[in-house]
């Protein structure tokens, strides 16, 4: 990663170059063409204008060739750092599990790392280029007159420093307010739009719309005043440019028409040339707090370099009262599971229980507040993240069906799997069938219209026996289907040989009787635990939740069978 930021470095530094030697070639094509110009109302001999002429032509072509050179190495820097960002910021959401990251925050943050652009490129760029280009302006003129460097100079320092500072204060100071008001706004349209039905009922719906008018017209107000203070920074960034030619002009008289005009006409293109410094500080000020926002994520203390290697097959788990909370609500409590290798566990109970929490548990997804983790007798700390994903991994309740193909979203799991290993993937999964029944097979494109609920679930499902991790993590994966496939499935989870160790969630008891051992989770806790017959041949909560599957099945409450 330090490697790719440094190649982008360098693309940066090639760019900043880039942009100076385009706005040196434009003060060499204003200052040879005014002294052309000016040489010519004399009518020298031609060969006079030679030299001229041909640094004017020279100063024109590359101008333009510098400038495509530093947007091409400008923007080609800033999207290779926009990608070494966003993966350095997945890897950190990824470090943060578990802390209340949600849709709407990534979202925030992504768009966080889209003002890394506008600062590289609307800030960075344009302030390097017009110092460099200002600058020498500046050298030149004092060189050819010096008389006028300090004139220059003066008026360089109120548009390359007064202006810009101007300019970020007002943009602070605005930009803030705006977004406030847009905000006001956003919520008075969104309550129309969403309460409309509650707004009618109670006759509220025109002081609604009045309330949103107000904040229409607050932010209406607001965004006058911003242009106005845009537009009034532009216009005195003018006058200043003017006057500066013209004191400069009026230093420069004595040294003759032509030196004078070339001197003024390059004064007015350097005045112009740091009048940049105003735009690049409004986007300074706008774009930094999300800047910073994107380095607190980033410096999360990454995992340390050395891990152990894992061990191959299937893998032994323990937790040792493991905790967790969110906020003040407890959902797992001091729980602990042992599950060797290769067996065959069970979870359930009612929702709400923390059966899915102790998977995310068991997977590193969600930290402990208390308690450990092992995996094959050694915490999952002690491994690198990326190995701990590989190896316990499986189906998780809001696992994502992507819009690809059926053969692409499998593929995922495994990318080099071959095509027998794929089709036992589906047959264990029972999605054989359905594949074959599917318009294009493999090649399917997977849509609501496609696949129903219950075909996604069992295409997840084939993803996640693809991927053979030594802990497969399962949770409710026969949601959406029919009782008598549920069942079946289970059975087969249950009973099918080889595979790693099994954490299996499930809300079906029939085919439990298979388990090696099963969980009753309320409450964070574990309430029961033990084999099928066991557990059901005594009053509590699994055999109240196995009576309550078969009076809805309508089955006689013998559990034994």
């Amino acid at each position: 990663m330090k490697g790719r930021f440094s190649g982008c470095a360098w693309r940066l530094l090639g760019a900043v170059l880039a942009g100076a030697l385009a706005r040196w070639c434009g003060l060499g094509l204003t200052a040879a063409a005014a002294w052309m110009i000016a040489r010519a109302a004399e009518q020298p001999p031609l060969v006079a204008l030679g030299l001229a002429i041909v640094a004017v032509r020279g100063c024109a072509v590359f101008k333009g060739v510098f400038r495509y050179a530093e947007q091409l190495a400008g923007h080609d820097a800033a999207l290779r750092i926009l990608a070494a960002v966003r993966v350095r910021l997945f890897d950190a959401l990824g470090r943060e599990r578990g802390h209340g990251r949600d849709a709407s925050a990534l979202n925030g943050m992504l768009s966080d790392v889209d003002h890394v652009q506008d600062l590289l490129l609307r800030a960075l760029l344009p302030a390097s280029g017009a110092l460099l280009g200002g600058g020498a302006g500046l050298v030149l003129v004092a060189v050819v007159r010096p008389g006028a460097g300090p004139v220059l100079a003066a008026g360089l320092l109120v548009a390359g420093v007064l202006q810009p500072c101007a300019a970020a204060l007002a943009a602070r100071r605005l930009g803030a307010a705006v977004a406030v008001r847009r905000d006001e706004l956003a919520a008075a349209g969104l309550d129309l739009l969403e309460g409309a039905d509650e707004l009618a009922v109670h006759g509220a719906t025109d002081g609604a719309r009045e309330a949103a008018g107000r904040a229409a017209s607050r932010l209406a107000k607001l965004e006058r005043r911003a242009a106005l203070v845009s537009g009034t920074v532009t216009a005195v960034g003018f006058i200043v440019q003017v006057a500066t030619a013209a004191a400069v002009l009026l230093s420069a008289r004595e040294a003759g028409t032509v030196t004078a005009a070339m001197l003024a006409l390059t004064s007015l293109v350097a005045v112009d040339l740091v009048l940049e410094l105003g735009g690049a500080a409004q986007q300074a000020v706008t774009s930094w707090p999300a800047v910073r926002r994107i380095a607190a994520l980033l410096r999360t203390p990454e995992p340390a370099g050395s891990s152990d290697p894992l061990p191959p097959g299937p893998l032994r788990v323990d937790l040792l009262g493991a905790s967790v909370r969110y906020g003040a609500r407890t959902v797992l409590a001091e729980v602990d599971l042992q599950v060797d290798r290769g067996r065959r566990v069970a979870v359930v109970g009612p929702s709400g229980a923390g059966k899915s929490t102790l998977l995310a548990a068991i997977s590193g997804a969600v930290p402990l507040d208390r308690g450990s983790v092992l995996l094959a007798g050694s915490p999952l700390s002690s491994y690198a993240p990326d190995d701990v994903r590989r190896a316990v991994c499986g189906l998780a309740q809001d696992a994502h069906v992507f819009a690809a193909t059926v053969r692409a979203n499998l593929l995922l799991a495994r990318p080099d799997a071959t095509d027998a290993e794929l089709e036992e993937s589906v047959r264990k999964a029972r999605f054989a069938d359905d594949l074959a029944a599917l318009p294009l097979g493999w090649e399917t494109p997977v849509t609501p219209e496609t696949l129903s609920g219950g075909q996604r679930r069992r295409l997840l499902l084939a993803r996640a026996f693809l991927a053979d991790p030594a802990v497969l993590l399962l949770d409710e994966p026969t949601e959406g289907l029919d009782t008598a496939t549920a069942d079946a499935l289970t059975r087969d989870l249950l009973t099918s040989p080889g595979g790693g160790t099994l954490v299996l969630v499930t809300h079906r008891l029939a085919a439990l009787r298979h388990a090696d051992e099963i969980l009753v989770m309320d409450g964070g806790r574990v309430v029961q635990r033990g084999p099928h017959r066991a557990l059901a041949s005594v009053p509590g909560p699994y055999r109240d939740l196995l009576d309550t599957e078969l009076l809805h099945a309508g089955a006689p409450l013998d559990p034994a069978k």
